[in-house]
């Protein structure tokens, strides 16, 4: 007895995926490359000194003394017009000048350069001979959630399961299309949704495998843990992936050539890229622009995800996001049913 078809399409579409090495090396290679590289480029590591440019003149040598004491800042003498060029380009933070009463220049929408000016005037005060009058304790955290690259991971594997999800399955669409091959399944007895859920469905293991390789190897080489439930993460990353595949499926409805869904797909990935906290938090964006931020899907999917590995989330805490999930998942794939064409 014959397979059902969405099975024997599912399995095909395994095989395509297998044959081309570029696929294969972008959906598990390039996630474990990039982890790497920026898990090493933003490990757990003192701050690196500020560097800061003091005027050549009778009281340079003072400031430099003082100045060289504080574990913050990286001071150099330089003459006047060398250290205004350096502070105009950015090789400097901050311009001390003046005598005795030194002259502070720098540019106050600079977070560099306000943190130098507190430093700055910290050290020359202490070398003037100012006392600190309250003796303040301090306790430096640095543990498993809260380094940066626990923030990164889960917004790596969020971005990992877009564009996997969106260009794996809309790019085996468009070439289908384009090689005419669509165009003698209309002939089969084969419905549009059993070819659709078969893109959907041969993404889904491939996305097993994905994300346990992903997992493993931060867990591996920076310690990057799951507090939460393996289950309800597993869940999470399933969700994901249908509504990224979903959204895949119909940006490659009706596009006929690479060109066409390439520009579409980055139309749509692109914003996402950028604002919904991939590499860094969404939340310097202006407030306004935040409840927009918050409805995009990769938005919801790195939230869900941060919360359950940095967290320790339970269903109760990360509803909404997986709900913003399902909706475009569902939403999507009905449109892309009812707006398929075969050719």
């Amino acid at each position: 007895m014959p397979e059902p078809a969405i099975i024997e399409l599912t399995k095909a579409r395994m095989r395509e995926f297998i044959r081309e090495p570029e696929a294969v090396f972008w959906v598990f290679a390039f996630p474990m490359v990039l982890t790497l590289a920026l898990g090493f480029a933003f490990r757990s590591k003192p701050p690196d000194r500020i560097p800061v440019a003091v005027v050549a003149g009778p009281h340079a040598a003072e400031q430099m003394a003082a100045l060289a004491k504080s574990p913050a800042l990286l001071p150099r003498v330089m003459d006047e017009a060398a250290a205004a060029a350096q502070l105009r380009t950015g090789k400097v933070s901050m311009l001390i000048g003046g005598g005795a009463e030194p002259l502070y220049r720098f540019d106050a929408t600079r977070p560099d350069a306000r943190t130098a000016r507190l430093e700055v005037d910290d050290a020359l005060q202490r070398a003037a001979g100012r006392q600190d009058l309250i003796k303040a304790r301090e306790e430096r955290v640095s543990e498993q959630g809260s380094r940066y690259i626990d923030f990164l991971v889960p917004g790596l594997l969020g971005m990992n399961l877009m564009g996997t999800g969106m260009w794996g399955v809309g790019f085996s669409i468009v070439n289908a299309r384009m090689k005419k091959l669509l165009k003698r399944l209309i002939a089969t007895p084969m419905r549009k949704t059993e070819y659709l859920l078969a893109q959907f469905f041969s993404r889904l293991i491939f996305l097993v495998f994905e994300v346990v390789f992903l997992i493993a190897f931060a867990w591996i080489v920076f310690n990057v843990r799951v507090h939460g439930s393996f289950v309800t993460f597993g869940v999470i990353t399933l969700i994901g992936g249908f509504a990224f595949s979903g959204i895949g499926l119909l940006v490659a409805s009706r596009a006929r050539t690479i060109e066409a869904v390439s520009g579409m797909m980055n139309l749509v990935m692109v914003p996402m890229w950028i604002g919904s906290g991939v590499f860094f938090s969404y939340e310097r964006f202006p407030d306004a622009a935040k409840p927009f931020i918050r409805a995009l899907p990769l938005t919801a999917l790195n939230d869900a995800l941060r919360g359950v590995m940095n967290d320790g989330s339970g269903w109760a805490q990360v509803w909404m996001p997986v709900a913003i999930l399902v909706a475009w998942g569902g939403i999507s794939f009905a449109l892309a049913l009812k707006l398929f064409k075969w050719q």
